[in-house]
Order: C-alpha cells, then structure tokens, then sequence
C-alpha cells in the first residue's frame, strides 16, 4: 500500500533518497551532511539499530548526530522485541508519511537489504506466528545444530527447505513456525508480495561501495574503538536480561563473544577477534547481497568528497 504524500510535488521531483552499503562504510556520516545540506530526516533502514539497548555495539548515530538532524527509528525497539521486517515496514510507512506531510526529505538509511526491499519491492504478507507455537517450535529445536533442523524442515516444507541455506539458522526455524501455524510452506507468502511505499515512487537509491582492504581495516579499528566506547558495559547489561539467545539483539555482531567473555568461557582478545570477523563476514554478505537481488542502485566510493546526489 503506498503512502498518502510520498509522491506528492513536480514531475520527476525526487521525494525520498535511498542511502545503502556495508558496515563500516560511512552510511550514516553521509545521510547527516545529506540532511543538512537537503533538509532532510534520517529514516534508519539497519536492523540492529532499532535497538534501544545496544546504542554503541550498533554504532547508532550519537546524541550530538541525532541532535543536528531529525532522526527516525533508532533504538525506538526494546531488546526483549522480536522485531521484524514486517514492523519495521508498517514504522517506515507511516515515518514517510509524516515527513512527506512536513515538506522534509526522508534520507533513509542502513545496511539492511531486506528492509530497502521490502520499500522498493514490497513485503510477503505472512500471518502472525502465535506465540505458543513458536515456543512449541523453539522448544523442539532447542539443542539440535542447524543442519539438523534443516533436515526436519526438508521433511516438512522440502520448498522453502531448497530455497534456504542449510546455515541460516534463524530463517529455517521461522519457516518452522510457520508451518507449523499454517499448514503451509512460508514460500507460498514469499511469493504472494503487497506493493511497498515506494514502490514506482520517484527515489535515488545509493550504495555506497568500499574498497574491501579499507572496509576491513575499518570495522576492525571501529570494534576497538567501540569496546573504549562502553561497547562491553551495554552487553553486561543486555546479559543481565537473560533474554532469549535467539532473539535478534542477542545475535547482533560482538554479542554472543562478549557475553562468552564476560562468563569466562572465552578471553575477551578472543572475543574482539570474533566480533571483528562476524562483522567483516557481514560486510562482505552485504556487498554480495545488493549486487545480485537489488538491481538499479547506483554505486559510488565510499568516501567520495560533497554530496553523491548532486545539487
């Protein structure tokens, strides 16, 4: 369903700018200077930094950032939050409405592929999971690998089975859950998708494009950095929740080591190393990502002098 105003203006007036790219690739230093120069807000489009409790792990804009310019959707979602890209969808849709009501840009913003999709391309309409049954489904997978659990879905739902990677842990047990609250593949609902809000709205999508040797030297310089930040103080905190493992806050990258080291399971230099490769590993998924499923977005040098939108 698109959103009342968001196409409202001229012919071929620009009404939203699309600001994508890896961890660590100055997304979000490019959408505050986008904003000024623009009058802009800054929709957040990461799905970690929905997240009120993990404000320097995520590398959520600072206080002074969010001050400068009107920002959306940062750490707006509890840790406790099963947040989805469906929620987020229904929280931009109604966000682009009201900046489009204001006469302001919306400049969105992140990392996360999924959520720019479901945008540009639209969301699959899949039912709610009640909440017994997801905890009867998480209860039966509780202590079974991953491969393993693939294998039961491939008995269940063999579709979406070959459609997922026999690793990707969270997706197989939604599509567990799902099965298990309809009857039904989830691949039937992926291929059932509802227009997005801007689906045919006039937008300027972006993806910024680092060098891989800079990008990695990045996100290594940066964990550390975030460590001196507080970065291991917020995860003891997110720990003494004993929230569920699988929720997506307890999977953010740096979370699962630090807690390891702060029972002592593992040191804390094992820990930072950790963190350093999930995130280099996520960067390099991100690239991959957008090249194959997000055609027509424009790739510029991370790191390119003024404003890549031009005047």
């Amino acid at each position: 369903m698109r959103s009342a105003g968001i196409r409202k203006g001229g012919r071929g007036a620009v009404r939203a700018l699309l600001i994508a790219g890896p961890t660590a690739s100055g997304k979000s230093a490019l959408a505050l200077d986008v904003a000024r120069r623009r009058d802009g807000v800054v929709i957040n489009a990461d799905s970690m930094q929905v997240y009120r409790d993990l404000r320097v792990l995520t590398a959520r804009p600072t206080p002074e950032e969010e001050a400068a310019v009107p920002h959306r959707l940062y750490g707006h979602v509890d840790g406790a939050v099963n947040y989805s890209v469906a929620r987020w969808l229904a929280d931009a849709t109604a966000t682009l409405a009201e900046v489009a009501a204001s006469g302001r840009l919306p400049i969105v913003c992140g990392g996360t592929g999924l959520y720019f999709k479901a945008l540009t391309e639209g969301l699959s309409d899949i039912p709610p999971v009640p909440d017994a049954v997801r905890a009867e489904v998480r209860a039966a997978c509780e202590g079974r690998d991953t491969a393993e659990l693939h294998l039961m879905l491939r008995e269940r739902d063999p579709t979406s089975a070959a459609r997922l990677r026999p690793s990707d842990r969270l997706r197989i047990m939604r599509a567990l859950e799902v099965h298990a609250a309809t009857g039904r593949s989830i691949g039937d609902f992926w291929d059932a998708r509802a227009p997005g809000p801007l689906a045919g709205a006039d937008v300027e999508k972006l993806f910024l494009a680092p060098d891989r040797t800079e990008i990695r030297a990045r996100i290594d310089a940066r964990f550390l950095a975030m460590m001196e930040a507080g970065a291991m103080d917020e995860v003891a905190a997110l720990a003494a929740r004993r929230l569920d493992p699988m929720l997506p806050v307890m999977r953010a990258h740096g979370v699962p080591g630090l807690i390891a080291a702060l029972e002592g399971r593992i040191s804390l230099a094992e820990a930072i190393e950790r963190g350093q490769a999930d995130t280099r590993a996520y960067a390099k998924r991100q690239m991959t990502w957008f090249r194959n499923s997000m055609p027509g977005w424009r790739w510029v040098e991370a790191g390119a002098a003024g404003d890549p939108f031009g005047t």
